[in-house]
């Protein structure tokens, strides 16, 4: 047996991102399609563990607990930090109508899941595996939710979940343009607006005020500690409402609700106190190297099993999402060409991850006209406020499931 301690296993997982970035930029499919760069390093880890311990030649053991859980906090926390309520006042109504329906969606997807799980005999909580976390909430809430699953006794539920949030992330690659263009052609929609520059709203600018008064380290500490300071927060609220309410809710989501706390402070007492470029980079890396650690500990030769089951509902998902983008979400969203724009980014999440759904955006626009409200909208919705919603579903259908 080969053990690696923790500080050998963190170097290990920087190491395959790198080569995983260098793969999916050299690679075309994955580049387009989007998959996350520590998915392609931490499962190339895991196979050859999974080819060397089932031939007997070697076990590794990895030690990756520490530094998985603080850069999960780290990344959830960035996430609330990018989520301020004058981003619901900026998209207007559209804005609210989309974000209640990622909702909606976030729901359907864990009854499905849940549901799936009972006709096909497996234990529920593996069936939300293939719910909203690993759908809606992608690679990183996959991670995340399945390991408090796996807490609970269900073996392999990262492993699961990790596998269906791979197979939600291609699927959204590929059926939000189609979609889309079946939704223009069949009801003959054209761009109402002329603008030919749109703004992407998931790319934020300096807080040029605070870099202003302060160095570049020191604007980096002063985002680090206020970082620290809602994970640390956020950890003991999270067990003292635990404790109380007897609801057991992962330590990342109080970190979480801190943060959007904090930002809305910050804002409305004008502040300045954080800078959501260099939060969202602090967020990036934090998620990949979480994701390069949680790919790399999978098993693989537990989730032989659960291939079909799991395969079965991610098609149920698939279906799903994209029969309530038709017949649903496009309505709601005023059935005009911005509306079936919006389609294209609300599968590319709902389904994968944001990423995704800018690049459903920017094929769309490229062939069919511009839509600056779907650039609003999407980004605005998909990386900054979704899992202010989806995280206490996906919560709430644990505790309801749970052991």
């Amino acid at each position: 047996m080969l053990e690696l301690n923790s500080i050998t296993t963190l170097f290990l997982a920087c190491l395959l991102l790198i080569v995983g970035q260098a793969i999916v930029n050299k690679v075309e499919i994955f580049n387009r399609l989007s998959i996350p760069s520590p998915v392609i390093g931490g499962l190339i880890f895991a196979i050859i563990s999974a080819i060397l311990t089932s031939t007997g030649v070697l076990h590794i053991k990895i030690d990756g607990k520490f530094f998985q859980d603080f850069f999960m906090l780290a990344f959830f926390t960035t996430i609330g930090l990018g989520a301020s309520f004058k981003l619901l006042k900026l998209g207007g109504k559209v804005l609210i109508v989309y974000w209640v329906l990622c909702g909606v969606l976030a729901t359907f997807q864990n009854v499905i899941g849940v549901s799936m799980a009972k006709v096909l005999n497996i234990d529920p909580l593996l069936g939300l595996t293939a719910g909203a976390m690993s759908m809606e909430g992608g690679h990183g809430n996959a991670a995340a939710y399945g390991q408090t699953i796996q807490n609970y006794g269900i073996d392999s539920a990262v492993t699961a979940a990790l596998a269906a949030a791979t197979l939600g992330l291609v699927a959204g690659g590929l059926l939000g343009g189609p979609v889309v263009r079946y939704l223009i052609k069949k009801h003959d929609l054209t761009p109402s607006n002329t603008e030919t520059i749109q703004k992407d709203y998931s790319n934020v600018e300096l807080n040029r005020r605070l870099h202003k008064n302060f160095t570049v380290n020191e604007v980096f500490f002063i985002q680090a500690t206020v970082i620290l300071f809602c994970m640390g927060l956020g950890t003991y609220l999270g067990q003292l409402f635990s404790d109380w309410s007897g609801i057991n809710i992962p330590l990342y989501v109080a970190s979480m609700f801190i943060a959007v706390i904090i930002r809305n402070i910050s804002e409305f007492a004008n502040l300045n106190l954080i800078d959501l470029k260099l939060t969202n980079q602090i967020g990036d890396i934090s998620l990949s190297i979480f994701l390069s650690i949680a790919l790399m500990s999978i098993k693989l030769t537990e989730v032989y099993n659960l291939a079909l089951p799991l395969i079965v509902i991610v098609i149920c998902q698939i279906i799903f999402v994209a029969l309530f983008s038709i017949f649903i979400v496009f309505r709601l969203l005023g059935k005009n060409y911005d509306a079936a724009v919006m389609i294209g980014g609300f599968i590319g999440h709902g389904l994968g991850a944001t990423p995704n759904a800018m690049a459903n955006l920017d094929a769309i626009t490229k062939k069919f006209g511009n839509s600056p409200r779907a650039y609003l909208v999407v980004p605005i919705v998909g990386a900054f406020l979704v899992d202010l919603l989806g995280v206490p579903i996906i919560t709430t259908f644990i505790n309801i499931f749970k052991p």
